[in-house]
């Protein structure tokens, strides 16, 4: 999946950035919040040997920014990771301890067709693993000129209901009231119906910025369904947000990948002001999704050869890694097994041939080339030309294969 997602959004432009897995803590808690449950509860925290406050990576997103912000690449910046994350939560389906997700995140343009452009990198890489049963909510956090007075009115209605939130969330709403909105407790649920939407409360650059995202969808024909109720609890996003969710699989437990605009997280990490966005797929989630689609499968990758060698394994230790330098995908066997050992590894490793050095291959200077795949002839040739004999085995069973089909 890693690799099937590189090659996908380094099409677009994407380049590879490999944040560490522990971080000065204070990234995240200037990032997401400090009133956050990831931050306030599920974040691994420790001093280490000076006495700085670090913390294991509970997100990517300002991870990847704080490398921006201390060395500045040209803008804008198209960045793709595969990371592990790290929060002291209780497991969930697909979710663990360390879990690992792949993300994009692009830095320098506040263009909502770029926004347009992520959710379509999200989309098409689900699409291309094979899944159909997804689908995709788009909302708006708002800025700073919008969002203040909402946050005003929905602290008032929620200190309307204050007595029917749940525990967690009567004594904590206040310093994040939007966290609220996100709560899947029952009383959480049944308070927020009639709550206040951020959505009606848009200034008239967010609105219009959310509009243009829409139009964007539907120029490409991905559906969506604008969600009043969709929020995020971490600080640093800003207008645009999107999540898709399969329909595949449990419904507390289905979201695939979730990200938005977070147009001040720069400046909250140090930087000048800077627009971004970007998002998080988690890997385990996905990859379950595709089981329960049926689709995706990973077959291990086959070899071209594997060395069977019954006269001491002179030659294999020297033969494997030429078939490797020559482009050749080669396995062999150790410990000085039998013939019919190794002869069922060869067939186990799904090799197009066998290369088999006996007593008498070994004192000729020649090698048994065995096709394993197809019905052809096996053939003794010189150590010399083993490379080249591997590869017309490969051409040869490569045309039978499509003379068939």
């Amino acid at each position: 999946m890693v690799e099937r997602f590189r090659a996908h959004v380094e099409a677009a432009g994407y380049g590879l950035v490999q944040s560490p897995v522990f971080e000065y803590a204070s990234v995240f808690r200037r990032g997401i919040g400090e009133h956050n449950d990831v931050v306030g509860k599920e974040m691994y925290e420790f001093a280490d040997r000076d006495g700085q406050m670090l913390a294991l990576r509970p997100e990517g997103t300002a991870s990847v920014v704080r490398a921006y912000v201390q060395h500045r690449p040209v803008l804008p910046w198209k960045a793709w990771y595969a990371a592990p994350l790290l929060r002291h939560e209780r497991p969930q389906a697909a979710r663990y301890r360390q879990h690992h997700q792949l993300g994009i995140e692009v830095i320098g343009v506040a263009d909502a067709d770029l926004d347009v452009e992520v959710i379509w990198v999200a989309q098409a890489f689900l699409a291309g693993l094979g899944l159909s049963d997804y689908s995709l909510r788009i909302g708006s956090m708002g800025d700073r000129t919008c969002r203040p007075g909402y946050l005003e009115q929905l602290v008032g209605y929620l200190a309307g209901h204050e007595g029917e939130l749940c525990d967690e969330h009567r004594v904590r709403y206040r310093a994040n009231p939007m966290r609220v909105l996100d709560c899947k407790r029952a009383e959480c649920r049944a308070v927020t119906v009639d709550a206040p939407k951020l959505l009606d409360h848009l200034c008239g650059d967010c609105a219009a910025h959310l509009s243009r995202v829409e139009e964007g969808l539907d120029a490409l024909g991905i559906p969506f369904d604008l969600d009043p109720g969709l929020v995020r609890g971490f600080d640093y996003y800003t207008r645009t947000l999107f999540e898709f969710a399969s329909g595949a699989i449990e419904a507390a437990q289905n979201a695939l990948c979730g990200g938005g605009r977070y147009d001040g997280l720069v400046e909250m990490l140090g930087g000048d002001p800077t627009p971004g966005i970007g998002f998080g797929m988690g890997i385990e989630r996905a990859l379950v999704a595709c089981d329960a689609e049926g689709v995706f499968p990973a077959a291990p990758p086959a070899l071209d050869a594997f060395v069977v060698d019954t006269a001491g394994g002179e030659v294999a230790r020297v033969l494997a890694p030429r078939l490797r330098e020559a482009g050749l995908r080669a396995d062999r066997a150790f410990d000085g097994r039998s013939m019919k050992a190794q002869m069922k590894l060869a067939d186990r490793s799904g090799a197009t041939v066998a290369l088999i050095v006996g007593p008498q291959e070994a004192a000729t200077g020649t090698v048994v080339v065995r096709p394993l795949r197809s019905g052809g002839d096996q053939e003794a040739v010189p150590a010399s030309s083993v490379v080249d004999a591997v590869r017309a085995a490969l051409v040869a069973v490569a045309g039978a294969t499509a003379g068939r089909s």
